[in-house]
């Protein structure tokens, strides 16, 4: 009998039924592979899985060290901070939630002051860390004291137009409607001051567009020195449709522009149920808006300037109609 000339190992693997090392297996027997080798970290028994641990356990814990900002109306844009931006917006009796004042705080006159506002108008005081002051406030120059105010409650456009005609129908404002409306007004400072504009001499609203267009914040509050308490806000979902309902409603509506086709000294309708509208710096009117106008008015200025700042020429405008309503009530 012949002997087997092949390798003891080959002879072997042959015979040997399922499978064997090193072969992989064959057919439907085949061994299955383990897939990839999985990261440091996600070895239960590596160092980097422990250090991966520990380091989200910390992250969890200064999360909850910190207000939260979901649904408490925390943020910068919802907080006054400074002590006498603080006294101011209180003194105002901005609509607010709560006072912050941090536990190492040096207490002075102002403190004092913004103490006895929150016992006079029932708004709860909490002491807090500095490093929460800073996360509330956007890292803002707080003082040490912060002031969380409410959501600003906006009217809808149309109701407020509708409310001010029935208010001037039955006299319970002596004299015709007057109102701005801002177009694309961005910038939070701005707003605010042509609401101090507006409530200095005498509108009865202002309409803002939902869209593109600053809000009543933190800083609007600031920068309008307590006016925004003073004179309602409204919201457009579209301003040009609200526009059109004004002038429906036996108002006239003016655009304030550079280029205007009519000179405000002397405006013809001053002394009628008016909206003034005032653009954005960069781009104006918008074409719709400029297109809605009866008269698209300008502001004598030096040629040397090329614009005035918006909320400039909403004061500069509402004050020449109160001049002119003025005049006509005493020639009357």
């Amino acid at each position: 009998m012949a002997r087997d000339s092949r390798p003891k190992s080959a002879a072997v693997r042959k015979d040997r039924k399922g499978p064997t090392k090193g072969t992989g297996g064959q057919g439907k027997r085949k061994l299955q592979g383990k897939g990839p080798t999985p990261k440091a970290e996600d070895r239960v028994y590596h160092k980097a899985h422990r250090q991966k641990q520990l380091a989200e356990r910390s992250a969890a814990k200064r999360q909850n060290s910190r207000p939260s900002t979901r649904g408490s109306g925390y943020g910068a844009d919802n907080v006054v901070a400074g002590r006498n931006a603080v006294v101011e917006a209180l003194a105002e009796r901005v609509p607010a939630n709560e006072l912050l004042i941090a536990r190492d705080i040096d207490s002075d006159g102002r403190v004092r002051e913004s103490l006895q506002h929150c016992a006079e108008q029932g708004i709860r005081v909490r002491e807090t860390t500095r490093r929460q002051l800073d996360t509330v406030t956007g890292d803002a120059v707080h003082q040490g004291i912060a002031l969380e105010l409410q959501p600003y409650d906006y009217a809808e456009a149309a109701e407020l137009v509708d409310e001010i005609s029935e208010a001037a129908a039955k006299g319970h404002i002596a004299q015709q409607p007057l109102l701005v409306a801002c177009d694309s007004i961005t910038d939070p400072r701005n707003l605010g001051a042509i609401l101090r504009a507006s409530a200095a001499f005498g509108a009865h609203g202002v309409l803002i567009p939902e869209r593109r267009s600053a809000g009543v914040t933190a800083t609007t509050w600031k920068t309008s020195a307590g006016a925004a308490a003073r004179i309602p806000v409204a919201k457009a979902k579209n301003l040009t449709q609200a526009l059109k309902h004004a002038k429906a409603a036996g108002y006239f509506v003016i655009g304030l522009a550079g280029d205007g086709d009519t000179n405000l000294p002397g405006l013809h309708l001053a002394n009628e149920p008016l909206v003034v509208v005032v653009g954005s710096e960069g781009k104006g009117l918008s074409r719709l808006v400029a297109e809605t106008c009866d008269a698209i008015v300008s502001v004598p200025i030096a040629a040397t300037t090329e614009s005035l700042n918006a909320s400039m020429a909403v004061g500069i405008s509402l004050y020449e109609i109160a001049t002119l309503r003025s005049r006509e009530g005493r020639e009357t």
